[in-house]
C-alpha cells in the first residue's frame, strides 16, 4: 500500500509530463517529488528496449558445446540436427536438402531480420549508427550491380546475390545497372 504515494507522480513525470511547462505542470503535494532524467524513473528511457533485445539475442550465440557438437558432424545432416537446436535451426527446418551456401543465405537472412527489427526499434543517435553499418553493404551491392552488369550478367542474378542488409526498393536496385556506360565515364 505505501507504493500508491509514488503512483501519482510516477504516472505524471512518465505520461504527461512531456505535454507540460515547466510554468503550466499541476503542482502535486503528495509524496516525495521524483528525481529530473538520469534518474531511476527516466534511465534508459530511449534505449531500453533494444537494449533488451540485444541482451535476448546473445543467448542465440552458438556456445563452446554447439561449436564441439559441429566439430564431430560428419554429414551436413548431422550438422542440420545440431543447429536445430539453436535460434537458426527454425530457417534451416524448412530445407529438404542441404548444403553450405544454404546454411550461410539461412544465417545472413536471420542476421539481416533481426537488424532491421532493431534498426526499426531505434531511435537517434543509434538509429543513424546502424544506418553507417547498413550503408558498407549498400555500396558492396552496388558495385555487385555495376560490376555484373558491365560484364553482362543476368540483373535477376546479381540481385539474388546482393547482401540482404544492403538491399534497395527493387525498382530502385533495377534502376542502377540501367546507366549508360561510355568512354568518358
Amino acid at each position: 500500500l505505501s507504493h500508491k504515494k509514488y503512483l501519482g507522480p510516477l504516472c505524471f513525470r512518465l505520461f504527461l509530463a512531456p505535454f507540460f511547462s515547466q510554468e503550466d505542470a499541476p503542482t502535486m503535494s503528495y509524496g516525495p517529488t521524483l528525481p529530473s532524467v538520469g534518474g531511476i524513473s527516466t534511465f534508459n528511457i530511449a534505449h531500453g528496449f533494444v537494449e533488451s533485445l540485444v541482451r535476448g539475442m546473445r543467448n542465440s550465440f552458438l556456445k563452446d558445446s554447439d561449436y564441439h557438437h559441429l566439430t564431430q558432424c560428419d554429414t551436413l545432416d548431422d550438422c542440420k540436427m545440431n543447429l536445430g537446436e539453436t535460434d537458426l535451426g527454425l530457417a534451416l527446418q524448412n530445407m529438404a536438402a542441404i548444403s553450405p551456401p544454404l546454411v550461410q543465405r539461412a544465417a545472413i537472412g536471420k542476421l539481416s531480420e533481426e537488424f532491421l527489427y532493431l534498426r526499426s526499434q531505434s531511435v537517434e543517435p543509434l538509429s543513424t549508427f546502424l544506418d553507417f553499418i547498413q550503408h558498407e553493404y549498400m555500396i558492396d551491392n552496388i558495385m555487385l550491380l555495376l560490376k555484373g552488369t558491365l560484364s553482362g550478367r543476368d540483373i535477376n542474378d546479381l540481385i539474388s546475390l546482393a547482401h540482404p542488409l544492403g538491399l534497395f526498393k527493387e525498382s530502385t536496385m533495377r534502376s542502377i545497372p540501367t546507366f549508360e556506360s561510355s568512354p568518358k565515364g
